[in-house]
């Protein structure tokens, strides 16, 4: 082979590799470019499918693609989530849900498919939903004060949760240690049932999340008595904590976040949580989110990593207390 035609050959080999170089870059310049799906593991008309979809709504302004909700519910929306895991991380399979029960309290009782602070990676935070303690308007008992009063003077009370040993439940039985009576929390099959069951006056006392209970507290067939969070709620803001009236009943409630599978590139996440940064600051949204009781709550990758691995503790440490069990 002459020299003439070794250059000529190397010359070709370079140019080929770096159009494939240059194909790369420009591949990873363009992203977005396909739809970029959130998964959903809970059924459509639920609180994080709605949060999504007022997400979704709202991004246009900011992503070039849109954002496609796939809801898939069942199995206590765990396989929605391995789902999530097991996908290819290339940015266009989200987690919209990271940080409720199933990611923070469930964990602490079995051991899940996956790991969910290993084979899922933050993205950012989007609004955190508190579990408030609700009584029926037809109750005598308006205040934390004249109910304790009234469960002290009872062999025990009854009270409602969306589902056995979740974070409803979790508030119910450290609200009624911390105030000294016995409670019987009877669970339900979601907030769907749990909530109506309180305004029907067929428990004593029940919790849920402001975006269930909020139609009912606007209606009079709810009077709220106190929010299981470090502040007040922005949704409820009349509502005192319990730390303001003296008990320690603080907990993450259910938080709304985005995560990406494991070995998802750094400068997509960035990117995503850029432009999810962006779409929490808008002001349609903020006011989409207000009006269905989902205060807005940012927090960077970083920051929420943190955030749920001390809420996760803080269940681990809850559950063991109060002697909880998901039955």
């Amino acid at each position: 082979m002459s020299v003439r035609t070794r250059i000529a050959g190397l010359l070709v080999f370079t140019l080929i590799m770096g159009l494939m170089s240059l194909s790369l870059v420009e591949g990873a310049d363009k992203y977005p470019s396909k739809p970029i799906e959130l998964i959903v593991p809970y059924a459509a008309g639920g609180s994080t499918d709605v949060c999504a979809r007022i997400v979704a709504k709202v991004a246009p302004k900011y992503f070039p693609q849109p954002l496609v909700i796939i809801n898939k519910p069942g199995g206590g929306a765990i396989p929605g989530r391995e789902y999530v895991v097991r996908s290819k991380p290339d940015g266009y399979t989200l987690l919209f849900g990271y940080g409720s029960g199933e990611d923070l309290v469930v964990p602490n009782y079995r051991p899940l498919p996956f790991d969910t602070f290993k084979d899922l990676v933050p993205v950012c935070r989007i609004s955190i939903h508190s579990v408030a303690i609700v009584v029926s308007d037809k109750s005598p008992y308006k205040t934390v004060e004249q109910f304790v009063k009234y469960a002290k003077s009872k062999k025990s009370v009854t009270a409602s949760a969306s589902s056995k040993g979740a974070a409803v439940e979790i508030v119910e039985q450290a609200f009624a240690k911390r105030a000294g009576f016995k409670v019987v929390v009877i669970p339900f099959r979601g907030g769907a049932e749990s909530v109506p069951a309180v305004v029907g006056g067929h428990v004593d006392f029940g919790g849920g999340h402001p975006s269930e209970i909020l139609p009912h507290i606007k209606s009079g067939r709810l009077v709220p008595l106190a929010v299981a969070r470090e502040e007040r709620d922005p949704s409820i803001p009349d509502v005192p904590t319990f730390r303001e009236l003296g008990y320690d009943v603080v907990t993450a409630g259910s938080v709304k976040g985005v995560a990406v599978p494991k070995g998802t590139p750094q400068e997509i996440i960035d990117y995503l949580n850029e432009k999810f940064k962006q779409i929490c600051q808008d002001p349609e949204f903020i006011q989409a989110m207000k009006e269905v009781g989902q205060p807005v709550d940012y927090m960077g990758p970083v920051e929420y990593a943190k955030y749920m691995k001390d809420c996760f503790e803080e269940y681990g440490r809850l559950i063991k207390e109060l002697g909880i069990t998901m039955g």
